[in-house]
């Protein structure tokens, strides 16, 4: 449920590790006054890197489109992503692995320079227009991170493997969110909880 979702870092349980390292990427991002530098996420479902694209966006005072890699099929289709982003906000992109090749090529010279290149016309009278981005941050996901082509991971500044969560991290978010829920939990139950999901 996305009621149940942290909306800041600092309400994020686990994930320490990568959560203070955004923490001092945000910051000095506000401070210069640069968009924050792509972010990929890997792991298995589940740990967060969702949460984190829809928080990062939050400490940045900034807005978020998202789309998926089976979403994009061509070049076309990330189009309205790309030229409604406003200066410095965040294209999160689950499932990034499933990005078509064509698609992916079409999206390096926005990640790297704010701009893509968009061939009108066909044949001997086909011509290539440039067309210059909003300077943004790309945030993509991914649960198979074997599956990215090289230069498709080369291209992100920061790339954070989210680990299994320990029994105390999973039983704090049970008592979080079943408080939310209006739902009170002791401590047991919540600890008897977590061991069955960890399993």
């Amino acid at each position: 449920d996305a009621a149940l979702r942290p909306k800041l870092l600092k309400e994020v349980i686990g994930q320490r590790k990568a959560a203070d390292k955004l923490g001092v990427a945000g910051r000095a991002s506000k401070k210069l006054k640069e968009p924050l530098g792509h972010i990929l996420f890997d792991g298995p479902p589940g740990l967060g890197k969702t949460t984190f694209a829809t928080v990062i966006p939050n400490e940045l005072g900034t807005t978020l489109q998202t789309t998926s890699g089976p979403a994009l099929a061509k070049p076309a289709d990330l189009l309205p992503f790309l030229t409604n982003l406003d200066e410095g906000s965040v294209l999160f992109i689950d499932e990034i692995h499933r990005m078509p090749r064509v698609v992916e090529e079409f999206i390096y010279p926005a990640m790297e320079d704010f701009r893509i290149d968009i061939v009108l016309g066909e044949g001997m009278s086909a011509r290539t227009i440039s067309m210059q981005l909003k300077r943004f941050t790309l945030i993509g996901a991914t649960t198979r991170s074997g599956m990215l082509s090289g230069p498709m991971r080369d291209r992100f500044k920061m790339h954070e493997h989210l680990e299994f969560y320990s029994v105390e991290e999973l039983a704090t978010i049970v008592r979080v969110n079943a408080a939310e829920l209006n739902t009170p939990i002791t401590e047991a139950a919540a600890l008897e909880l977590a061991n069955r999901i960890r399993g």
